[in-house]
């Protein structure tokens, strides 16, 4: 069964180049598009679509907001928020309002495709650009008690969080480990359970948070 998918971007040429990119994988369907923020979310509310990739700046309602109202459906998809502008307050506002993943439009457009499946399968995915950035602003303004979860990583997910919360892809990860990526993407899933997690950038900032990288390792 395809993935059902909403795209959308107040700019035409993009909003038809998403369509086609994602259309071109046999698992992805595009079922409607929208030009602003209002339009998503009452095309959301009639086609139920799996994920939305939305854009941030959009006309009539911005594309924060239409990610919150998205996610009060009753049938709520996954978001995934793109944007030109990789401004802190974007950033750091999708993954608040709800978002589980974040993406530059200058991504490269398997990572898009990547992106939009990991949101279906409740994971999400961040632009490696950005996570660092990322992981600043959360450390320093949601803190958490220490949990116990941390001991029931093997060293080896131990090592694939800390390349993870470097904000590495799973390429790099897996060039580092000496591993495959299909691999590196089973310890990901581990982790996630085993420490309770949704997305890779929330278990990033766990790793931060409990040690296991400082500031001074990322790029």
């Amino acid at each position: 069964m395809s993935i059902r998918v909403i795209v959308a971007e107040d700019q035409a040429p993009t909003r038809e180049g998403l369509r086609l990119l994602l259309s071109s994988e046999p698992d992805l369907e595009v079922v409607a598009m929208a030009a602003d923020g209002l339009q998503v979310v009452e095309m959301a509310r009639r086609h139920r679509p799996d994920v939305v990739l939305t854009d941030i700046r959009m006309p009539r309602m911005d594309g924060l907001t239409a990610i919150r109202d998205l996610l009060a459906l009753a049938s709520a998809p996954a978001v995934v928020a793109l944007t030109t502008f990789d401004l802190d307050d974007y950033l750091f506002g999708a993954l608040q309002a709800g978002a589980v993943g974040f993406l530059l439009k200058e991504s490269d457009p398997g990572l898009i495709i990547d992106a939009v499946r990991a949101a279906h399968e409740g994971q999400g995915l961040v632009d490696p650009q950005v996570t660092p950035r990322l992981l600043h602003r959360f450390a320093a303004t949601s803190p958490r008690p220490a949990t116990d979860e941390m001991g029931a990583l093997t060293p080896r997910e131990t090592d694939v969080l800390r390349h993870l919360a470097a904000g590495n892809s799973n390429a790099e990860i897996a060039q580092a480990l000496v591993i495959s990526p299909g691999t590196v993407k089973i310890h990901i899933e581990r982790i996630l359970a085993k420490l309770g997690l949704r997305t890779r950038v929330q278990a990033a900032v766990y790793a931060h948070r409990h040690g296991l990288i400082t500031w001074a390792d990322l790029p």
